[in-house]
């Protein structure tokens, strides 16, 4: 006699697979909505009087606006400059927070020895290194790339440093008795371990690295979409302010989504990736 189990809950309150297939669809038949909900919102209270049109103008100028200066080459310029400044920067991070991560990790009286330098410069804001930046550098990149670099760093590094220490020391003794040299072990055991934290980090960075990016060319000046929102604020125009606004919101989403599917492929063997992708 068979046993009936098909509405019998999953454990830990994970929906069936069947569930989750059947919902998939909604996720971005929602995420639509939201964004649809969100303009319809924006185009209606400027022109209602429920917020000043002189400071709020409605979302189809603002497109508008957006779409005559996507037309042109200083748009995609300064496009340009803000991605080169965050990806250059994020790399640099990147490749640092891995190797000073990996080594101090792997050396546990290094890295307590490390605990509170990392503790007293880690809080330490990107922005409260503008003054310092700015004598150094003036309104080059280099500016820009260092608070890019030193708020990505941190995110990637923690990250690694939990990684390394979520190493199960059972799978390293075997890996010992097994013969595998200290290069070997961080490959097959170390690195497969602390790459979904990596991911993490990197994911972070990425979006904190974008927001940095902007922030410094308002402030500092430096070429890119944060000095074209400076000028055209400037000038008044505030349907351009708004259009660049929402130029770096599409950026900052495709970036995510960028990174996201980065994570997916790189990280396809682990269990939360493919749960997500029966999703």
């Amino acid at each position: 006699m068979s046993t009936v189990t098909t509405q019998a809950p999953a454990p830990g309150g994970v929906r069936r697979p069947g569930a989750r297939a059947r919902s998939a669809p909604n996720r971005p038949l929602l995420g639509i909505l939201g964004v649809t909900t969100l303009l319809l919102l924006w185009e209606a209270m400027p022109r209602a009087g429920v917020l000043p049109e002189r400071y709020f103008p409605p979302v189809s100028e603002v497109l508008l606006t957006l779409a005559e200066r996507a037309l042109t080459g200083p748009f995609w310029e300064a496009v340009g400059h803000t991605l080169y400044g965050w990806a250059l920067g994020l790399a640099i991070a990147f490749v640092a927070a891995v190797v000073l991560g990996f080594a101090l990790g792997a050396a546990p009286r290094v890295r307590a020895f490390t605990t509170s330098t990392v503790d007293f410069l880690r809080p330490i804001p990107s922005v409260a290194l503008i003054p310092l930046a700015v004598l150094v550098y003036g309104t080059d990149i280099r500016s820009t790339l260092l608070l890019v670099i030193y708020a990505c760093f941190w995110l990637i590094y923690i990250q690694v440093l939990y990684g390394v220490a979520d190493v199960d020391p059972v799978a390293e003794q075997t890996a010992r008795s097994y013969g595998l040299g200290r290069l070997s072990r961080i490959r097959y055991v170390v690195w497969p371990t602390t790459l979904p934290y990596l991911m993490t980090g990197l994911r972070l960075a990425a979006a904190v690295g974008l927001i940095l990016s902007i922030t410094a060319q308002l402030i500092i000046g430096s070429p890119g979409i944060g000095q074209q929102i400076t000028t055209a604020q400037q000038g008044n125009a505030i349907a351009l302010v708004y259009a660049w606004i929402v130029a770096t919101g599409i950026l900052g989403v495709i970036i995510n989504i960028g990174v996201r599917a980065l994570e997916r492929r790189v990280l396809r063997w682990h269990t939360s990736v493919r749960g997500e992708v029966t999703t």
